[in-house]
């Protein structure tokens, strides 16, 4: 059993791997800018070192998982001060303590940062390859990984950086910021309009598969690696296929989904490799876009009463 926090720890994917460890009979802590109901939770901002410094200074981790982080490309653009100070100075904060107390981290990046490649997205492109990210949020999700690589590099310390792909499932709440299914499944719900832009695809991996193998990096620690964690390759599907299978989910009239062309300033097709992740972590997603989304949609009718 180890004694493990989570930064961010009351977000979505917090919230789930905060289960998933807890299950394991690990001792969980978590941390957020966000109280909460959880006996073991700490309040705290990443991007403020004295409060971050104090909780280090009353306890001893073995493992840090570092998800406090804000979300999204036009979340980003509105509140990019919120933006840089999390992403960048929250995790150079956490760096910091990591050369203090030694705990092994790991480090939440994005599939965001593969920017405008248009290939296979292995994790070793980003070491070949010069890529244009597409906005401030994939730069601070890189800006990270090249501050935890060079942290390892100055000072030693050990870090696994993981980048998340088409993740959702329970406890993601509807904001428009977030991602595309609860977007999509929150207004067909409501009975409103979304939009649904054409000639983009992508591959979606529902959060108790992501967790599973996220809570399994504790047992398989390799400092330095990086890993793709989403669902299946064979699983990519285009956001039109998405949108029917969201209307069909929650009964929702086809007259709902607006259709209109390409989405400027973000990658059109992801096309991920996951192999690295199967290898090393035992990464085994059982739950197909159809399952998780009719899972996701009875979460959301309770939560929304609906």
């Amino acid at each position: 059993m180890a004694k493990i926090l989570i930064t961010g720890g009351r977000g979505f994917i917090g919230t789930n791997l905060t289960n998933e460890l807890c299950s394991r009979g690990h001792d969980i802590w978590t941390c957020d800018i966000l109280q909460g109901e959880y006996p073991q939770h700490l309040k705290a901002d990443t991007g403020v070192y004295q409060q971050m410094d104090s909780i280090f200074r009353q306890h001893k981790f073995e493992y840090v998982y570092h998800l406090a982080a804000e979300y999204g490309r036009w979340n980003g653009e509105d509140h990019y001060e919120n933006l840089w100070r999390t992403n960048t100075i929250g995790t150079k904060n956490m760096l910091r303590l990591q050369e203090q107390h030694r705990f092994k981290m790991i480090f939440f990046s994005s599939a965001e940062v593969y920017g405008d490649y248009d290939g296979l997205m292995s994790e070793d492109v980003m070491e070949r390859v010069p890529i244009k990210q597409m906005n401030d949020y994939a730069i601070t999700k890189w800006a990270g990984e090249l501050q935890c690589l060079n942290h390892a590099a100055m000072f030693g310390v050990e870090v696994v950086r993981v980048r998340p792909v088409g993740c959702y499932g329970p406890h993601e709440y509807y904001s428009r910021y977030r991602g595309v299914i609860p977007i999509f499944v929150y207004h067909a719900l409501k009975g409103k309009e979304f939009t649904v832009y054409r000639g983009h695809k992508r591959i979606f991996d529902y959060v108790e598969d992501t967790c599973c193998t996220f809570a399994n990096i504790t047992d398989r620690f390799v400092p330095g690696e990086v890993y793709n964690v989403g669902g299946r390759e064979e699983w990519a599907i285009s956001i039109e296929e998405l949108a029917d299978i969201v209307l069909r989910a929650t009964g929702g009239s086809p007259r709902l989904a607006r259709y209109k062309g390409e989405e400027g300033f973000t990658t059109r097709i992801k096309v991920v490799d996951f192999s690295k992740a199967r290898r090393d972590l035992k990464h085994d997603p059982k739950i197909d876009i159809h399952e998780g989304v009719r899972r996701y949609v009875e979460w959301a009718r309770k939560v929304y009463s609906y």
